[in-house]
């Protein structure tokens, strides 16, 4: 949930996709990107919802994202990401209006890349209820080794406690297949949104 500095490769597109499931509902999002310039990458995916009395919900994302600095071996860069979020349905509803949002993703590299820092400081708005807030997320990547990564986050707003998770990542071809696993829960809520997910990261150098 933690964005960093940097874009997918010049000339091609990734996806990331995962599956999150919670105690009496279960996500599935697919979010793929395209950099076609060089410094500009484009967004565009979706997320689907189904709880336990068979209620079902999709999301609609569209992001824009480029970078001031590139983010470099031992180094940092940063940059600035916005989009829209749309919440579609057969029912009119305010809430299909969806929300604006704006980020500016910051990463650290040390140890010759084997550790990386991100750092997360944007805003959303809620067209619907007519309301801002402010948003933040920072996260960890760790190598372990060629093909595991260890990964942690803490995202959260101004409106509501913070979110945790943690998990691992393997590279099963390294800089072109990865999956990851992560277990993620809200403390200190009488009722905690625990989940767990696995996701599934495809990144080939070149497309077009």
């Amino acid at each position: 949930m933690t964005d960093d500095a940097r874009l997918t490769t010049e000339g091609s597109c990734q996806i990331e996709s995962w599956t999150r499931q919670y105690a009496n509902r279960q996500e599935q999002w697919a979010l793929p990107a395209c950099n076609p310039t060089g410094n500009f990458e484009i967004t565009l995916g979706g997320g689907r919802f189904v709880d336990d009395h068979q209620s079902r919900s999709t999301d609609q994302v569209l992001q824009l994202k480029t970078l001031f600095k590139p983010l470099t071996t031992n180094g940092w860069g940063w940059g600035l990401a916005m989009g829209h979020v749309r919440h579609p349905s057969e029912v009119p509803d305010p809430d299909n209006l969806g929300s604006h949002y704006a980020y500016l993703p910051f990463s650290a590299s040390m140890q010759d890349d084997r550790l990386v820092l991100h750092l997360n400081l944007g805003w959303s708005r809620d067209k619907a209820r007519r309301r801002d807030q402010t948003t933040w997320g920072a996260g960890m990547e760790y190598w372990a080794s060629e093909r595991w990564m260890f990964i942690a986050e803490t995202v959260g707003d101004d409106r509501q406690k913070p979110f945790v998770q943690a998990g691992v990542r393997f590279s099963i071809v390294p800089g072109l297949l990865q999956i990851d696993a992560t277990v993620g829960a809200q403390p200190g809520q009488v009722m905690p949104g625990r989940w767990h997910s696995f996701g599934l990261r495809y990144t080939p150098d070149t497309l077009f």
